[in-house]
């Protein structure tokens, strides 16, 4: 009888196609250079057949067992399981139906619990705008990876690199539903890469100042003679680093001040993933000034003429125009400067890399958690912002002013 470590450890030997190690009962682990399998033979009105029990390790030895056990209870009673299994097969297909627009219908009515309803309706718009018109209502056995890689190649010829990009990796989702529910025997979409197929977005670079000069326009910063609104931005962007319009888009129900956090849900990140900005003792000092200058907004930063609105997108830039940084900073330029000086520090590029909310969309990150090197991220930007603070002289970053004007303007 197999062991589990027997079967994690097993291989075929070289220049065999495959090779079959037997547990009891007619199991056996078919176990070639690519893959390893459980198989069930049994036999029926005087046949030998076999049954497909899935790939190890997805399917574990005991479960493999359990299978086994199943299918031959079927067979006792006097069923073919291969049979019993086909059966299975075309009544989910019946249920879920087999176009493609029909399942990805279907999964995405599963997909969009939990996510945001503005998030959801996004999707299915794109798909009922790219793709459903293209391949919609094909057989979803006939959809390939060649045909998927048309329907892309058609957004991307109108300059939507973006939407060509996520047409694929959300048809890759569906293909994957399928797969689990039988519909497919394997994804097409695992055949097509976005970065292999599309063209790459050529990267924007932002106005940035060097490192070095990072002292003096915390100085200016802390000196400017504008709203209070628009300083505390800059400061608790330095302080986080995060995009402009995920900064001036903030409301205060994303912040929980007793664990010195703020939650950016998925509708308001770039990669459609939450995002958990750690909040050092300086940041969070930021946030309780703009409390002091709260009134009835949802905003942490509302707009000047309309309090039901956010701060506009150009607000931070026109200051740092003021300030003298016309053309040599942006601010997006704070999340270079915080990277390239992590960097210089020591931290961990990956950490890094989370915090500023880099990652890439493939089928691995897909799973990518929010919640990854929390604790990490919490010292990482602590200690940010204490070495943001040693450059304080002769003005101090952050110092407890609250404007005796209630309006802030």
């Amino acid at each position: 009888m197999l062991t589990e470590p027997a079967c994690k450890n097993v291989r075929c030997p070289e220049g065999k196609p495959r090779v079959r190690c037997a547990d009891s009962g007619g199991l056996y682990l078919e176990v070639t250079e690519a893959s390893k399998r459980w198989f069930w033979k049994y036999r029926y009105v005087g046949k030998e057949k076999r049954l497909s029990l899935g790939a190890y390790p997805s399917v574990s030895l005991r479960q493999a067992r359990l299978d086994r056990d199943a299918a031959r209870a079927l067979l006792h009673a006097g069923a073919d399981p291969v049979a019993a299994r086909q059966d299975e097969k075309r009544t989910q297909r019946m249920r879920l139906g087999t176009t493609f627009e029909a399942v990805a219908r279907t999964w995405h009515a599963q997909w969009k619990c939990g996510r945001s309803q503005r998030h959801a309706e996004y999707v299915l718009r794109r798909l009922e705008a790219d793709v459903f018109p293209e391949i919609g209502t094909r057989p979803i056995t006939e959809i390939t990876a060649p045909r998927m890689l048309v329907v892309a190649k058609k957004i991307e010829s109108r300059g939507a690199l973006d939407v060509a990009k996520r047409m694929l990796q959300t048809s890759g989702q569906i293909m994957r539903y399928a797969v689990a529910h039988g519909l497919l025997e394997r994804n097409p979409a695992a055949d097509v890469k976005p970065g292999d197929a599309l063209k790459q977005r050529k990267k924007r670079h932002y106005a940035r100042l060097d490192a070095k000069d990072l002292p003096e326009l915390l100085r200016k910063i802390e000196a400017y003679p504008g709203t209070p609104y628009t300083r505390f931005a800059m400061q608790l962007m330095v302080l986080t680093f995060v995009r402009t319009s995920e900064l001036i888009e903030a409301r205060w129900s994303e912040f929980d001040l007793d664990a010195a956090e703020w939650r950016i849900p998925e509708a308001r990140m770039k990669m459609d993933t939450p995002h958990i900005v750690p909040l050092s003792r300086q940041a969070l000092h930021v946030v309780e000034c703009l409390q002091e200058l709260r009134d009835r907004s949802e905003y942490l930063f509302p707009g000047e003429r309309d309090r039901d609105s956010h701060m506009s997108n150009n607000t931070i830039l026109g200051a740092l125009y003021r300030m003298g940084y016309k053309g040599r900073m942006t601010g997006h330029g704070f999340r270079g400067i915080a990277s390239t000086i992590l960097h210089e520090l020591g931290w961990r590029h990956d950490l890094i890399e989370i915090q500023l909310a880099h990652e890439e969309r493939d089928e691995v990150s897909a799973a990518y958690n929010f919640a990854t090197y929390l604790p990490e991220r919490r010292k990482m930007m602590q200690a940010w912002a204490d070495h943001v603070d040693g450059f304080k002289a002769p003005i101090p970053l952050l110092v407890n002013i609250v404007p005796p004007e209630r309006n802030g303007f």
